[in-house]
């Protein structure tokens, strides 16, 4: 049950009756106002944008509060099937642009700062990003929720409110440095606390057999410490249509503030432990798991949020059901976002028969149709894996159930193969060995009547590879959910102007059916169209620009072409082969092989793991080279490589518009889907990559001749492997050949002697499972295509326009309603207000 903190008499119904916010410039002028002179305490002396910004964001949240009352006022009338998306990650990046998009209010709020002296930009600017994230896991969480309720489908975020987000990127002497991401350290606007639904969760303790009054024994997990999970609210906006979704992040917080008897006897640190060892849940976005204490926390961050939401959920449903559980499994949908919330089966085993008192197997029909298990990768080594002795420690009910939902799958694996032992042993939810370790993704296929892919090519690995023992089992539980991003976010408001013209020739329906933009195919032909969309790419490479002037001065113009890798740094990407292109780029300068050169400015951004040694040495190679490029007089006006520093949501904004060339430059087989892929072909990039992840769909859409194919496939580089010899591969390549030499020479480290060897070696040894070197030529061959392509200026725009045009099927949207129709079965609810 719920920790109560006030019980409130019920207030009148006309304490709801208010008048309905205007959504004109005159209103938001007023409102500012209010929330900046009386809220905040400003005057025209004040000069920080961020209070002006804290004002607007007062304005637009109340305008959203409307709306999100009565879009919980419809799913509660309509007794409405429900969705619950459980994820580690949501990297929401800046919430007030997006708001005045979907709110529909962009042009009145803009044109009221203006009249106020005020511009919108700074506003923008000043706003943190949400980096509760790492990545593409956690911006696809956001633009998912964003497609949701832009489908009025009656969908709930959990999460997690980390106090420290994605860390802050710094760079010393070319090295990356982690500075904490403190974004909560003005507050947030945009959330509200919901103390009235504070929930305990459980770690530690044992369990024991106790007998109830009605004489029913029940496993009961006492002697627990306990730790309060306090959930706030932060609205989720469709594109207007009125429905507001709600994202609910849960902050950990110690059941008492400090042990008084403690601190009175002058034990001051220790009077405030507990309270200190509670919130260390929800201090910082993915703890560094090499160590023991690391792996702990870890596994106290993904049982808090499972236990916290389903506890969320059921308590609302007891409210309305009473302990009938019976329609429960029609009515409730769990959405498992990777492998990290998988423990979130056992919890609600635990829940249904250890609180509400289920059976076995009442409680196990429930489990089994209402959770669904989306997996993001193919590396096994990404996949969460708990020792069994850590599990028996933090969540010993928990490990209790594991143990017996093995025991019924196991058994059930040995009738359908007798006595196939090695199958048994493959399958088994515990892997054996020194350690025992609890595989936890095998939990959620286990325990789920769905399991997706994100990409054609990733859903049939898995059913190939990581998962067929599973998948010759339950074939029909096997399904594949391409991709997408939210074309609100990644087209309409990060590049507006590209947006306008788009609207102008197709209309606007686009940005919610981004199918639509298949009419923008004709226009490729058109040559004063040409020359607009070519003028806007022009605006936006040089906004790039200006926008990096802070960090790096380029001496190329906006007439270059802007080659473009985002992307966290991991081998499998292989920044590396990209450096390795540009490596030879510079030494056909240097030794003048220039005939018809294509000025390019190389960009490269992305964070590497913490603890990630190798990750981080790319970083630095790339620095290194980027300072011998830049500051050689012979590269200025051809040559140019810089690594974005501090790349995150806001700043790929800013990328998206100016990229000319998207770099997708993956090991093929490595890459489960990737979306940054979509957000720059969306944007009129093109893109060079290998056949992996989405790319292959990208290539299918857009057709062969308006992408850059180079590499082997997944299937040669599994024949390959083999008798991979690198070192045959650089002596009958003599471009290879100049690029080794200049980096065994220490060429780009000539005074850190030595610090790039083990990248060398890496590349070089046959056992690289990257096999990067492997695909150097095609590569070095595809980006002369490039180069021959983006002479014919028109020629480029066409493809360009043609790339945007055929980017439809990457709308999440489209993701959204397949996940829909194939799996949720939810019914669109459309909210009616005023």
């Amino acid at each position: 049950m719920p920790y109560k903190r006030f019980v409130l008499s019920k207030p009148n119904a006309s304490i709801m009756k208010m008048p309905h916010l205007g959504l004109s410039k005159e209103d938001f002028i007023a409102d500012f106002k209010q929330y900046y002179i009386h809220l905040l305490g400003r005057d025209e002396d004040c000069r920080s944008p961020f209070y002006a910004g804290e004002a607007l964001s007062q304005a637009i949240r109340d305008r959203l509060m409307e709306r999100w009352k009565a879009t919980h006022a419809t799913y509660k009338q309509t007794n409405s099937r429900r969705m619950f998306y459980l994820s580690m990650e949501f990297l929401m990046g800046r919430t007030l642009s997006n708001a005045m998009l979907n709110l529909g209010v962009t042009c009145a709020v803009s044109q009221a700062m203006y009249d106020l002296g005020i511009e919108i930009e700074e506003l923008i600017d000043s706003e943190l990003d949400a980096g509760l994230g790492n990545g593409g896991l956690g911006r696809l969480a956001a633009c998912f929720i964003d497609s949701c309720a832009t489908l009025q489908l009656p969908v709930i975020g959990y999460g997690l409110r980390y106090e420290y987000g994605m860390f802050t990127q710094a760079l010393v002497n070319g090295e990356q440095v982690e500075k904490p991401d403190h974004w909560l350290r003005h507050g947030n606007v945009w959330e509200i606390e919901r103390l009235e639904y504070t929930l305990p969760v459980k770690f530690g303790g044992h369990t024991e057999v106790q007998t109830d009054e009605q004489g029913n024994q029940r496993m009961c997990w006492i002697s627990t410490d306990d730790v309060l999970a306090v959930p706030f609210d932060t609205p989720v906006p469709g594109y207007q249509n009125n429905t507001v979704n709600t994202l609910r992040l849960w902050k950990a917080v110690a059941t008492e503030e400090f042990n008084l008897s403690e601190f009175n006897a002058g034990d001051y640190a220790e009077s405030v432990a507990a309270k200190i060892t509670a919130e260390h849940i929800t201090m910082v976005l993915y703890p560094n798991d090499a160590n023991e204490n690391g792996k702990e926390l870890r596994l106290r961050q993904q049982y808090f949020l499972a236990s916290a939401s389903l506890q969320d959920v059921i308590s609302h449903w007891v409210k309305g059901h009473g302990n009938d559980f019976s329609e429960f499994a029609d009515k409730n949908c769990f959405q498992l976002n990777d492998t990290h919330p998988s423990i979130a089966v056992a919890e609600l085993m635990r829940l249904l028969m250890d609180i509400y008192g289920l059976s076995w197997d009442q409680a196990w029909a429930i489990t089994k149709q209402t959770m669904a298990y989306t997996n993001h990768t193919l590396l096994p080594e990404a996949l969460e894996r708990w020792p069994v002795h850590l599990m028996k420690k933090l969540l010993p009910r928990l490990m209790e159930i594991i143990f017996e939902i093995n025991a019924h799958f196991l058994s059930e694996v040995a009738s359908h193969w007798p006595g196939d032992t090695g199958r048994l042993r493959r399958m088994s939810i515990i892997e054996e060995g020194d350690v025992q370790q609890v595989r936890m993704a095998y939990l959620a296929i286990v325990g789920s009547f769905s399991i997706n892919g994100v990409a054609q090519l990733h859903s049939e690995l898995l059913q190939q590879g990581l998962f067929s023992d599973f998948y010759q089992l339950w074939p029909a539980k096997f399904n594949n959910k391409t991709n997408g991003v939210t074309p609100r976010r990644w087209l309409a408001g990060c590049n507006p102007e590209l947006a306008e013209l788009i609207t102008e020739a197709i209309g606007d329906a686009w940005v919610t059916d981004l199918s639509e933009l298949k009419k923008l195919a004709p226009y490729a032909e058109d040559v004063q169209f040409r020359a607009r969309w070519r003028a806007i790419k022009q605006h936006a490479k040089q906004r790039l620009i200006d926008y990096k002037k802070q960090y790096h001065t380029i001496h190329l113009g906006n007439d270059a072409l802007f080659d473009v890798q985002v992307k966290r740094i991991h081998e499998y990407k292989r920044q590396i082969l990209n450096v390795l292109h540009v490596i030879h780029l510079y030494d056909r300068i240097k030794r003048g092989d220039t005939k018809n050169w294509v000025a390019r400015c190389v960009l490269i951004g992305g964070k590497a793991a913490p603890g990630y040694l190798m990750a981080k040495k790319t970083i630095k190679f790339i620095n290194n080279v980027a300072n011998v490029l830049n500051a050689d007089p012979e590269m200025q006006d051809k040559l140019a490589l810089l690594f974005l520093t501090d790349y995150r949501v806001s700043a790929m904004e800013k990328i998206c518009p100016g990229a000319d060339l998207s770099e997708q430059i993956s090991t093929a087989g490595k890459e489960a889907s990737g979306t940054g892929n979509m957000k720059l072909m969306m944007n009129g990039a093109l893109t060079i990559g290998t056949l992996d992840g989405a790319n292959i769909e990208i290539r299918e859409e857009v057709g062969d001749e308006n992408f850059f194919l180079f590499g082997l496939t997944e299937q040669e580089i599994e024949a390959r492997r083999s008798h991979y010899n690198p070192l045959a591969i650089i002596d009958q390549d003599d471009d290879l050949q100049r690029v080794m030499q200049l980096l065994e020479a220490g060429h780009f480290n000539q005074f850190e002697p030595g610090i790039f060897d083990g990248l060398i070696a890496s590349i070089k040894s046959p056992n690289d499972p990257w096999m990067t070197l492997a695909d150097f030529r095609s590569y070095i061959d595809a980006q002369k295509q490039v180069e021959a392509a983006y002479q014919d200026k028109e020629h480029w725009t066409r493809m360009s326009i043609l790339n945007c045009a055929n980017s439809g099927k990457f709308s999440t949207d489209r993701t959204i309603n397949e996940y829909n129709r194939d799996i949720w079965k939810l019914q669109p609810r459309p909210v009616k207000y005023p």
